[in-house]
């Protein structure tokens, strides 16, 4: 749907609100532009400029020189006093999206996978967490894939099980029973 420009910095504002931690500009306008139509992405582009200016939004660098989008006082403010321009059934539609995808988002954002070449053949792969705002990983481990198949399918599974690993490294680590 074709919504007017300021609809749409509210929408930007309301998935913020409703997503209740830092979104990156990627993940803004996966939301907003790619999995759900709310907002055109050149505008949605535009519209994240504009409400940085306006200082109703704030960014900060994260990982790997990402930028993450949260509202500022005066953006909670503003939403508070003109959410009703959202039309109800997209409020509760960004509602519902929000609850069902929060936690894949989060994982997305905070665990991060990559792999390269290394010089006898084998892969490098690098798994790291991220905390929210942070720009240094919580935790990182490299390890050797013999094969770009078993590099893929570490990076894969490390998006699935990160907190659990982690968890089980800390513990070892820690506990001394």
């Amino acid at each position: 749907m074709d919504y007017d420009a300021v609809t749409n910095k509210l929408i930007i504002l309301f998935c913020l609100d409703k997503m209740e931690m830092p979104l990156t500009e990627s993940s803004i306008i996966e939301i907003c532009s790619v999995k759900n139509s709310w907002i055109n992405y050149m505008d949605c582009l535009d519209l994240l400029y504009q409400l940085t200016e306006a200082k109703l939004i704030y960014k900060t660098e994260c990982k790997e020189k990402e930028m993450r989008y949260s509202l500022t006082f005066e953006g909670r403010e503003c939403l508070s006093y003109f959410y009703k321009r959202i039309p109800a059934n997209l409020r509760d539609e960004i509602t519902q999206y929000s609850k069902a995808n929060r936690l894949s988002i989060k994982q997305a954002q905070e665990y991060y996978a990559n792999y390269t070449d290394a010089d006898d053949g084998s892969y490098l792969v690098t798994l790291r967490i991220y905390e929210s705002l942070i720009s240094t990983p919580l935790f990182e481990i490299n390890i050797k894939a013999p094969t770009r198949q078993a590099a893929e399918e570490a990076c894969k599974k490390w998006k699935q099980s990160a907190p659990n690993i982690y968890e089980h490294i800390f513990d070892s680590l820690i506990n001394t029973d």
